[in-house]
Protein backbone atom coordinates (compact mmCIF):
# COMPACT_ATOMS: atom_id res chain seq x y z
CA UNK A 1 0.00 0.00 0.00
CA UNK A 2 1.14 3.53 -0.75
CA UNK A 3 2.43 4.96 2.58
CA UNK A 4 0.89 8.34 1.84
CA UNK A 5 -2.58 6.72 1.68
CA UNK A 6 -2.04 5.32 5.17
CA UNK A 7 -0.93 8.76 6.38
CA UNK A 8 -4.02 10.40 4.88
CA UNK A 9 -6.25 7.78 6.52
CA UNK A 10 -4.67 8.41 9.92
CA UNK A 11 -4.92 12.18 9.50
CA UNK A 12 -8.59 11.93 8.50
CA UNK A 13 -9.27 9.88 11.62
CA UNK A 14 -7.63 12.50 13.81
CA UNK A 15 -9.49 15.39 12.16
CA UNK A 16 -12.69 14.29 13.87
CA UNK A 17 -11.26 16.07 16.89
CA UNK A 18 -12.21 19.42 15.36
CA UNK A 19 -15.81 18.61 16.26
CA UNK A 20 -15.39 16.25 19.18
CA UNK A 21 -13.00 18.25 21.37
CA UNK A 22 -14.26 18.02 24.97
CA UNK A 23 -13.05 21.61 25.44
CA UNK A 24 -15.45 22.78 22.74
CA UNK A 25 -18.50 21.23 24.38
CA UNK A 26 -17.38 22.51 27.80
CA UNK A 27 -16.91 26.03 26.41
CA UNK A 28 -20.33 25.88 24.78
CA UNK A 29 -21.88 24.84 28.08
CA UNK A 30 -20.15 27.68 29.94
CA UNK A 31 -20.58 30.53 27.46
CA UNK A 32 -23.75 29.79 25.54
CA UNK A 33 -26.18 27.99 27.73
CA UNK A 34 -25.07 27.62 31.35
CA UNK A 35 -26.68 24.57 32.89
CA UNK A 36 -28.04 23.31 29.58
CA UNK A 37 -26.53 20.09 28.26
CA UNK A 38 -25.06 20.40 24.78
CA UNK A 39 -24.29 17.22 22.88
CA UNK A 40 -22.16 16.83 19.78
CA UNK A 41 -25.29 15.69 17.92
CA UNK A 42 -26.92 19.05 18.80
CA UNK A 43 -23.96 20.88 17.29
CA UNK A 44 -24.15 18.79 14.10
CA UNK A 45 -27.89 19.49 13.71
CA UNK A 46 -27.35 23.20 14.40
CA UNK A 47 -24.59 23.33 11.79
CA UNK A 48 -26.69 21.43 9.22
CA UNK A 49 -29.66 23.75 9.69
CA UNK A 50 -27.51 26.88 9.51
CA UNK A 51 -25.82 25.71 6.28
CA UNK A 52 -29.13 24.70 4.70
CA UNK A 53 -30.74 28.01 5.68
CA UNK A 54 -27.89 29.85 3.97
CA UNK A 55 -28.27 27.75 0.81
CA UNK A 56 -32.01 27.25 0.37
CA UNK A 57 -33.95 28.90 3.19
CA UNK A 58 -36.61 26.25 3.80
CA UNK A 59 -34.93 23.57 5.94
CA UNK A 60 -36.61 20.21 6.46
CA UNK A 61 -35.66 17.08 8.37
CA UNK A 62 -34.94 15.45 5.01
CA UNK A 63 -32.47 18.23 4.18
CA UNK A 64 -30.75 17.73 7.56
CA UNK A 65 -30.56 13.97 6.91
CA UNK A 66 -29.08 14.53 3.46
CA UNK A 67 -26.57 17.12 4.68
CA UNK A 68 -25.40 14.91 7.57
CA UNK A 69 -25.56 11.79 5.38
CA UNK A 70 -27.78 9.93 7.84
CA UNK A 71 -31.08 8.10 7.70
CA UNK A 72 -34.18 10.37 7.86
CA UNK A 73 -35.44 8.59 10.99
CA UNK A 74 -32.10 9.27 12.72
CA UNK A 75 -32.24 12.90 11.58
CA UNK A 76 -35.76 13.18 12.95
CA UNK A 77 -34.61 11.87 16.34
CA UNK A 78 -31.59 14.19 16.44
CA UNK A 79 -33.65 17.21 15.38
CA UNK A 80 -36.18 16.32 18.09
CA UNK A 81 -33.41 16.30 20.69
CA UNK A 82 -32.16 19.69 19.45
CA UNK A 83 -35.72 21.04 19.69
CA UNK A 84 -36.09 19.65 23.23
CA UNK A 85 -32.78 21.32 24.15
CA UNK A 86 -34.08 24.66 22.84
CA UNK A 87 -31.63 25.07 19.95
CA UNK A 88 -34.05 24.49 17.07
CA UNK A 89 -37.68 25.39 16.39
CA UNK A 90 -40.14 23.74 14.05
CA UNK A 91 -43.32 24.85 12.34
CA UNK A 92 -45.26 23.57 9.33
CA UNK A 93 -43.54 24.51 6.10
CA UNK A 94 -45.18 27.42 4.28
CA UNK A 95 -44.64 25.45 1.07
CA UNK A 96 -46.03 22.07 2.21
CA UNK A 97 -47.87 21.76 5.56
CA UNK A 98 -46.96 18.05 5.73
CA UNK A 99 -43.30 19.02 6.10
CA UNK A 100 -41.63 20.73 9.03
CA UNK A 101 -39.71 23.97 8.55
CA UNK A 102 -36.73 24.16 10.91
CA UNK A 103 -34.75 27.17 12.07
CA UNK A 104 -32.27 28.00 14.79
CA UNK A 105 -33.43 29.67 17.97
CA UNK A 106 -31.35 32.41 19.57
CA UNK A 107 -29.68 29.72 21.69
CA UNK A 108 -28.92 27.64 18.59
CA UNK A 109 -27.41 30.66 16.83
CA UNK A 110 -25.20 31.38 19.88
CA UNK A 111 -23.99 27.77 19.90
CA UNK A 112 -23.17 28.01 16.17
CA UNK A 113 -21.29 31.31 16.60
CA UNK A 114 -19.29 30.00 19.57
CA UNK A 115 -18.51 26.74 17.77
CA UNK A 116 -17.31 28.60 14.68
CA UNK A 117 -15.17 30.95 16.77
CA UNK A 118 -13.63 28.07 18.70
CA UNK A 119 -12.79 26.06 15.58
CA UNK A 120 -11.39 29.10 13.72
CA UNK A 121 -9.14 30.04 16.65
CA UNK A 122 -8.13 26.42 17.18
CA UNK A 123 -7.15 25.95 13.53
CA UNK A 124 -5.41 29.35 13.41
CA UNK A 125 -3.31 28.33 16.40
CA UNK A 126 -2.43 24.99 14.83
CA UNK A 127 -1.15 26.58 11.62
CA UNK A 128 0.24 29.79 13.14
CA UNK A 129 3.81 28.83 12.27
CA UNK A 130 2.96 27.86 8.68
CA UNK A 131 3.64 30.23 5.82
CA UNK A 132 0.73 31.83 3.99
CA UNK A 133 1.59 29.66 0.99
CA UNK A 134 1.52 26.48 3.11
CA UNK A 135 -1.90 27.42 4.55
CA UNK A 136 -3.31 28.17 1.09
CA UNK A 137 -1.93 24.93 -0.35
CA UNK A 138 -3.25 22.88 2.57
CA UNK A 139 -6.68 24.56 2.33
CA UNK A 140 -6.84 23.81 -1.40
CA UNK A 141 -5.82 20.16 -1.02
CA UNK A 142 -8.00 19.52 2.02
CA UNK A 143 -10.96 21.11 0.22
CA UNK A 144 -10.31 18.94 -2.82
CA UNK A 145 -10.13 15.85 -0.58
CA UNK A 146 -13.37 16.78 1.22
CA UNK A 147 -15.16 17.28 -2.10
CA UNK A 148 -13.97 13.87 -3.29
CA UNK A 149 -15.22 12.27 -0.09
CA UNK A 150 -18.59 14.03 -0.32
CA UNK A 151 -19.03 13.08 -3.96
CA UNK A 152 -17.93 9.46 -3.64
CA UNK A 153 -20.94 7.12 -3.85
CA UNK A 154 -20.93 4.61 -1.02
CA UNK A 155 -21.62 1.11 -2.28
CA UNK A 156 -21.81 -1.48 0.54
CA UNK A 157 -20.93 -4.28 -1.87
CA UNK A 158 -17.87 -2.28 -2.96
CA UNK A 159 -16.77 -1.98 0.67
CA UNK A 160 -17.04 -5.73 1.05
CA UNK A 161 -14.91 -6.21 -2.09
CA UNK A 162 -12.25 -3.85 -0.71
CA UNK A 163 -12.14 -5.76 2.58
CA UNK A 164 -11.93 -9.11 0.78
CA UNK A 165 -9.11 -7.84 -1.44
CA UNK A 166 -7.24 -6.59 1.63
CA UNK A 167 -7.66 -9.95 3.33
CA UNK A 168 -6.35 -11.78 0.25
CA UNK A 169 -3.33 -9.47 0.11
CA UNK A 170 -2.50 -10.32 3.74
CA UNK A 171 -2.65 -14.08 3.02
Amino acid sequence: MDPSVAQIEQAAFHLRRLWAKPQLLQRLREHCEPGRPIQLSNVLVIYAIARQQDECGDVTIGAVAEYLDIDPSTASRLVGQAIDAGFVSRRPSPVDARRAHLWLTGSGARVKETTDEFRHRFIAELVADWTNDERRQFARLLGRFAEAVAGFPFDPSGAVKILEAARQTEE
